[in-house]
């Protein structure tokens, strides 16, 4: 199990929501952010991991510029999903993308490359199918 943190880059931990194993959403007295725990934190892609700061075991990622780089993350990777409490999911991850556009340009830059070059899911070429089937 992952421990939660206690202390914060931002002060002493008011409340801590995990997101999924390892990842906290975490409130401080006057701030905040996520918390990646060490033991998970190789899903973050390079990019990601450039926009946090580590302290005390954990890549922290401050709520008001870093969060949305480790939302937009766990959304791609399918490790968290848009809360039920949200009504407009669409409208959610779009602030989360134009967040990351105006505070991180050099992590959408690196997201978008990986995803236009990244290799479409293979299915079987029409000659491999066509003999399959006819055995």
């Amino acid at each position: 199990m992952f421990r939660q943190p206690d202390k914060s880059p931002w002060g002493a931990v008011q409340h801590s929501e995990t997101l999924c194993p390892g990842v906290f959403l975490i409130t401080a007295e006057n701030h905040g952010g996520t918390m990646v725990s060490k033991e998970v934190e190789a899903f973050l892609s390079p990019a990601a991991m450039k926009c946090g700061f580590k302290q005390n075991g954990f890549v922290c990622f401050e709520e008001d510029s870093q969060e949305d780089v480790v939302l937009r993350e766990l959304l791609d990777k399918k490790l968290w999903s848009v809360p039920a409490r949200v009504r407009d999911k669409a409208a959610f991850e779009e602030n989360i993308n134009n967040n990351i556009r105006k505070y991180n340009p050099d992590y959408w830059r690196a997201r978008e490359q990986s995803r236009a070059v990244a290799p479409p899911a293979r299915s079987a070429p029409a000659k491999e199918t066509a003999a399959r089937d006819a055995r």
